[in-house]
């Protein structure tokens, strides 16, 4: 399976105007250190085994991109999330006692990986193929479906990108989401699709008229939709591509060069899905046995 892809060199150009930058990356005291701490270890990380590397410095950089439930700030200006509670047990056992979140864009976390500004990229990146050639991943630890975020009743009767294209329903979703390849490939323009910073930039931009629906995943929608009086999440679908559906799977992201670290990590990843520990943790932050998954790093590179 090879899933279109949330595009990581898309550039800001195409965001919505007036959007503003995600309010969970506000904070500027923690970005502030966040960012220290980046821009000093892009010039000193040194060359070799990066697994021993971590140890020995006892700290790891993860970069996130604040966006919930994966990685994000929470209000009261801590850094949580599946993917960054999960690095923090795994690293954990791995020697690494500390996990210093690195919070950017979606866009700049395979350039930042790239660029060093951290070790390891935990923000339940989909895994497909166009990523393959730039990155390597662990297994993932969840697979995902789509879903719109909808008006209340959902009065054009969206279920999935084709609806949409028949409703000539104007789209909404986020900054290099793989949502946008999924529904040029229904027949959507790119130029057509309004980007939106994050999911409640988007659920505003729903409720207040200037767009049909924003696409995401399933389980962000639900989430974000929560309390909302006026949108609703349609139910969860996989889009189709050429004929075929299509399921993503997210996982950690890391240098071609750190195949020991990635192997290491995907030990722990798999003794957690064995025990069950992995679910217990993702629970919390919304996900169900139905988002549990056994597909490979391998299959979504495919």
């Amino acid at each position: 399976m090879a899933p279109p892809s949330r595009n990581p060199n898309k550039t800001e150009s195409a965001r919505a105007p007036g959007v503003r930058r995600r309010s969970l990356l506000a904070s500027a005291a923690v970005l502030g250190a966040a960012g220290a701490l980046g821009a000093t270890a892009c010039s000193r990380v040194p060359t070799g085994d990066t697994l021993a590397r971590l140890k020995s410095q006892g700290m790891v950089r993860l970069g996130i991109a604040g966006e919930a439930p994966y990685g994000y700030v929470d209000e009261d200006g801590k850094f949580t999330g599946e993917a960054v509670e999960l690095a923090k047990v795994i690293f954990k056992r791995l020697g690494v006692d500390s996990v210093q979140p690195v919070a950017t864009e979606f866009g700049s976390l395979i350039p930042g990986l790239k660029t060093q500004q951290f070790d390891v990229v935990s923000a339940g990146m989909y895994i497909n193929k166009e990523r393959c050639s730039q990155v390597i991943f662990s297994d993932p630890e969840y697979q995902m479906l789509d879903s719109f975020i909808v008006r209340k009743g959902n009065p054009k009767k969206l279920r999935n990108y084709q609806d949409a294209i028949k409703a000539k329903a104007k789209m909404g979703t986020g900054p290099a989401y793989a949502e946008i390849a999924y529904a040029v490939a229904a027949g959507y323009k790119e130029s057509e699709i309004s980007i939106y910073q994050d999911p409640v930039a988007g659920m505003n931009a729903v409720e207040a008229g200037r767009i049909d629906f924003f696409a995401g995943t399933a389980l962000t929608t639900r989430g974000v939709v929560r309390k909302s009086r006026k949108a609703e999440a349609t139910e969860a679908f996989a889009p189709v591509v050429d004929g075929e559906k299509q399921i993503d799977g997210g996982g950690f992201t890391f240098r071609p060069a750190d195949t020991e670290l990635r192997d290491a990590f995907n030990v722990e990843i798999h003794r957690m899905k064995k025990s069950g520990e992995l679910f217990r943790i993702l629970k919390r932050f919304g996900f169900t046995k139905a988002e549990m998954t056994t597909l490979t790093a391998e299959e979504l590179c495919e």
